[in-house]
Order: C-alpha cells, then structure tokens, then sequence
C-alpha cells in the first residue's frame, strides 16, 4: 500500500479517536457520568445526536457549529480536539512507523490532550488519566523490557520507575517550598481561597509524564514547563492578582517537546550527551 494511503488512513483514525477523545474531556469532571452512557447529546437540548451528526470536523462543519435542533451553539474544542489527535497520530507515526513505540506514544500524548482541556475549563486533572496513565505507562515499559531482561537494571521499565517517581517528587518539593516562600517568608495570605502553588493534579500528571518519559526527560520537562506558562502567569498575576493558573497544559506541552525535541535540547546543555 503506497505510504501517503497509509498516512492518510492514520490521520483519519486520529480524527475518530479525537471524537471519543471529546467525549472524555466533557464526561470525566462529571460524576455520575459514563464514557458510554448516556449516548451523545446536545448540552443545551438534550436531544440525542444523530450519527450523521457526530462524523469527526466534517459534521461541524456542515451544521455550521450549531446544533441541529435547538440551533445553539457547538464549541469549537470538538473539532480542535480531533485535527489536534489526528495530527498527533500522523506525527507519531512519522516518527516511530507501525510499532509499539507509536501505540506507547499515542496513548501517552492523548491522555495529555484530554488532561490539558480539562484542566483549562475545570481545573483539575482525573485521577483516571494521571493515575491511570503513570500505571499504563509502567506496563508498556514492562513489556518493552521483557526482551531485555538480563541487562538489568539497564531497561526501560527501571527508567520508567524512575522517572514517575522524580516527576511526582520534582512537582511536591517545588509547591512545599513555593508555599513556603509565599505563605511564610512573604506573610502573604491566601488570595480568592487559593491555598497552594500547584495541585496535587500536577505532581500526579507529572509522575505520569515521568512513566513514559524516564528520568532524564521528566527533569527537563519540568524546567522547560515555567517557560511555557510565564507569559500567562505574569498576566493572572498582574491582571487578577492571582498565582494560580492550570499548570497542566504547560507541562503537557513541555513533555511534547521534551519528548520530540529532548535529546537535541540536552546535548546543547550538556556537549557530551
């Protein structure tokens, strides 16, 4: 099959995941709530959605963002989410070919989508997707080992291990001493109810990070984050006099650049990597 078919098929299946993908980001805050159940819906109506109306961009496209029945209005984040998955998949693809390695990745990079729209809307992250991942991720990494048994402790699992626990550990320590700084050395109060620097969310997400990552890239993927959200921090600060922003989306993207571009950043810190 000639390899544009096969890329072409791979963002389309992107697409597809992308639409159940939605589904998580708006059910999982939700308790009470299944991935399953009840069937699709406008959340303004109630009415159930037809299938030729859940076709991934497309069906967006041609009820021109609003819903069929009552005409409200369809957010943009559906179809955002499924061309962000489906370039995703032809990236990854491009990158690790049809191999594991591409299924650890697809997994990992779409429980940081969905992570990352539900911190921005909700501020929170599931259990289900940073605790859930960190376990997922220690099971690919198992069975990436397997072949490589007798070279222990040199295999992916013990990186693997090692890398969730500095992710959660690098995220714990930096809150423990940023709430010291701001709340004990600083005497200043907590602002709005906000009681903390980050989230016990964040020290989950990035253990999660950490399990897929490994050591080396999970430290990098928490200096690079700060980088990430320092513009929209200074404007919280400065505008709503606040520290408090969702973080996950800048350790989501930090983890995407460290996973793609880590190597490269290391070996210009360190000439001998």
């Amino acid at each position: 099959m000639p390899e544009k078919i096969i890329e072409a098929f791979v963002f389309l299946f992107g697409l597809i995941v992308g639409s159940f993908l939605n589904v998580c980001i708006a059910r999982m805050p939700n308790d009470g709530y299944s991935l399953v159940l009840p069937s699709s819906h406008c959340p303004s109506c109630k009415k159930p959605i037809h299938w030729f109306d859940n076709i991934p961009v497309l069906s967006f496209i041609f009820l021109g963002g609003k819903c069929r029945f009552c005409k409200g209005p369809i957010s943009f984040q559906y179809p955002l989410v499924e061309v962000l998955t489906g370039l995703v998949f032809w990236i990854v693809y491009k990158h690790w070919g049809l191999s594991l390695d591409s299924l650890i990745y697809i997994t990992f990079i779409s429980g940081l989508l969905v992570a990352t729209f539900i911190d921005i809307k909700w501020r929170i992250i599931p259990d289900e997707i940073s605790l859930g991942g960190t376990v997922l991720g220690l099971i690919f990494f198992l069975i990436k080992s397997i072949p490589r048994l007798k070279e222990f402790p040199r295999v992916p699992l013990v990186d693997s291990l090692a890398g969730a626990l500095c992710g959660g550990a690098l995220i714990y320590g930096s809150a423990i001493l940023g709430n010291f700084i701001i709340f004990k050395l600083m005497k200043k109060g907590p602002i709005e109810g906000e009681t903390e620097c980050m989230g016990g969310g964040d020290v989950k997400l990035l253990a999660m990070i950490g399990s897929f990552l490994g050591w080396k890239l999970t430290v990098l993927t928490f200096f690079l984050a700060p980088f990430f959200g320092s513009v929209v921090g200074i404007y919280v600060l400065i505008c709503k006099k606040s520290h408090l922003i969702p973080y996950g989306p800048f350790l989501s993207l930090a983890a995407l650049a460290a996973l793609f571009f880590g190597d490269r950043i290391i070996s210009l810190i360190i000439f001998n990597y």
